[in-house]
């Protein structure tokens, strides 16, 4: 058994382990491309791909005058299958290795991914980086399992992620873990209807005085995250008794029906998960990286 685990064991020696690649994104926006708050009001606002300097893992997900902010470095390979292994191989604490440009050979750590895959290098890194610069994963993760839980299915979780979420036996038999935060299904937004392997969900946080009274506008990047009655084997769906963990991976957003985006990472339709909620309970701190470091 292993102690990482509380005495649980995985198939983390069966996993296969590949190198994937993408490259450094620069942001993008189409002409006259406005984002638009409930009332119409047109804005333009920073948030997607590239270089973000100063928002990363551990930071706030509310309060940014951005966007769908995305924490450090965001890459992506040009090849639509290359970059499609990227998303679906890839995942959260796997190691990133700058192989090209003034920053070559320095280390990171998979966060995320939304649009594109998301990584957190040091401050120092960050600065010497390009756009185009080529960011190597050693994806490994896709399959994992705990021996004693096979109705739970993991999502874009690595060997390093399932060490860190403090698992453990609950005195019923359910699995048990921190989270920082518990979400209700009735604010899950833009993102139900795509495939629960890729990408992200958002909550709808146009309600501020919701946001405020549930105390959701606390919430960081790189939190973990509890949804109860979430179904989200092969999407994102209402299912009663079923419960879902996910991580917090961009920013709050303007746009009616979304807002902080939260991507999938373990899911049970029979009620097999429970939870603790610890405000510490995020990446930052169990990687020691971002604000956590």
């Amino acid at each position: 058994m292993s102690a990482e685990l509380g005495g649980l064991t995985s198939n983390a020696e069966s996993l296969v382990a590949m190198a994937v690649c993408g490259y450094v994104s620069s942001p993008s926006l189409r002409p006259g491309h406005y984002t638009h708050y409930p009332d119409g009001k047109g804005v333009i606002l920073p948030g997607m791909f590239g270089v973000t300097y100063n928002a990363s893992v551990g930071d706030r997900a509310f309060g940014w005058a951005g966007d769908h902010v995305e924490p450090g470095v965001s890459i992506a390979h040009p090849d639509e299958k290359s970059d499609m292994a990227l998303h679906y191989l890839s995942c959260v604490g796997n190691e990133a290795t700058v192989m090209s440009g003034l920053a070559k050979g320095a280390k990171g750590t998979v966060t995320g991914e939304h649009a594109r895959l998301l990584v957190a290098f040091p401050d120092e890194v960050n600065d010497l980086l390009n756009i185009g610069d080529q960011i190597q994963i050693e994806a490994i993760g896709r399959g994992i399992a705990l021996n004693e839980f096979p109705k739970i299915e993991f999502k874009k979780t690595s060997p390093k992620l399932l060490a860190s979420l403090g698992l453990t036996r609950a005195g019923n038999g359910a699995l048990k873990l921190p989270v920082a935060i518990e979400l209700p299904i009735e604010i899950m937004g833009s993102g139900a209807e795509l495939n629960s392997e890729y990408v992200d969900q958002d909550l709808m946080s146009g309600d501020r005085t919701l946001m405020a009274d549930l105390g959701i506008d606390q919430m960081r990047l790189g939190d973990i995250i509890a949804i109860r009655h979430a179904d989200h084997h092969f999407g994102r769906s209402y299912r009663e008794g079923a419960v879902s963990i996910a991580i917090c991976i961009h920013g709050d957003s303007i746009m009616t029906g979304h807002g902080p985006g939260i991507m999938t990472l373990m899911t049970c339709h029979e009620g097999g998960i429970e939870f603790e909620v610890d405000p510490s309970a995020n990446i930052a701190n169990y990687f020691r990286i971002g604000a956590g470091k």
